[in-house]
């Protein structure tokens, strides 16, 4: 059950409600119960959006960012991410071996299986990164971009997650207004 209601641009106040008014009208009235929610705080709904955007611009493949988004949220335990992420995983083409893999933190491909080893060291323990790691990244055709790009890409995944978490989303949730 949601811990928190919904907000429609009719219920929202101020900036919250100019959010969720310009998401309604590009996303045909639709607004996903995460935004909804997140309504309550301008500043974390402004946030993500601003997130959500740049990270739209990163450098990782999507079929690689997917990978270790369902990674952080298999750790991180928000159903209602790690449904959406596999899902994403699956449009893109990735198969059910990897999708499992993902879900363990790794990959039967070696330069995968190291970059999201990389995003769960920096979601768990980012002290423990070590100059040789980046350097193998590097071996494996990452870039300093999209090394930098999982950083923005884990906390894109922590701050869903713990929102959902917070307000009690979960897959088949109905967060009424």
């Amino acid at each position: 059950m949601p811990r928190l209601t919904r907000l429609t641009p009719d219920t929202a106040v101020g900036a919250s409600r100019d959010l969720l008014a310009e998401l309604a009208s590009r996303h045909h009235g639709q607004l996903g119960d995460m935004v909804s929610t997140m309504a309550h705080s301008p500043a974390v709904l402004g946030g993500y959006l601003q997130l959500s955007r740049a990270m739209g611009r990163a450098k990782l493949d999507r079929r690689t960012s997917e990978r270790i988004s369902i990674a952080i949220q298999a750790h991180q335990g928000c159903g209602l991410c790690l449904e959406a992420h596999v899902s994403a995983a699956r449009a893109l083409g990735v198969d059910e071996d990897e999708i499992e893999r993902a879900r363990e933190g790794t990959s039967a491909d070696p330069a995968t299986a190291a970059i999201v080893a990389l995003a769960l060291q920096v979601h768990r323990e980012p002290t423990s990164i070590t100059d040789e790691q980046v350097g193998a990244l590097r071996e494996h055709g990452f870039s300093d971009r999209a090394i930098a790009d999982v950083v923005g890409v884990v906390a894109l995944n922590v701050l869903t997650g713990a929102f959902n978490l917070l307000a009690g989303l979960t897959p088949g949730s109905d967060a009424g207004a």
